[in-house]
């Protein structure tokens, strides 16, 4: 599925930064605020916003992570990135300008698909 064609690319939610320090100690803390997030971020999201988002996407850098806590919080890897950034064609073809990273989603809704495609 092409991201950039959705006519309710609005209902999804990108989850930009997610960091726990190296020396925070606390088994399974990672997996656990994920799945706190995903419960709650849909009904917050719709009271802030007036929508109710049913896809969270997150984007993995494959050289330094390996995407684990979203793995084990139960999101889906579906492809990786082409390394040209938010802004476009790379000045070479073939030419990498930003890491490659690693897609991952988190389905809200059982129908994301239809409601993302649908006008």
């Amino acid at each position: 599925m092409s991201f950039a064609v959705l006519p309710n690319l609005h209902l999804i939610v990108n989850n930009a930064r997610f960091l726990i320090l190296p020396w925070i100690q606390s088994k399974n803390l990672a997996s656990k605020v994920l799945s706190l997030i995903t419960h709650r971020l849909p009904d917050d999201w719709h009271n802030k916003y007036n929508i109710r988002p049913v896809l969270l996407e997150t984007f993995v850098q494959k050289d330094r992570f390996a995407g684990t806590c979203y793995k084990a919080a139960n999101w889906q890897i579906v492809g990786e990135t082409k390394g040209r950034g938010k802004l476009g064609a790379n000045p070479k073809k073939g030419t990498v300008i930003v890491p490659i990273k690693d897609v991952w989603v988190y389905p809200l809704d059982q129908n994301f698909r239809t409601l993302l495609k649908s006008t």
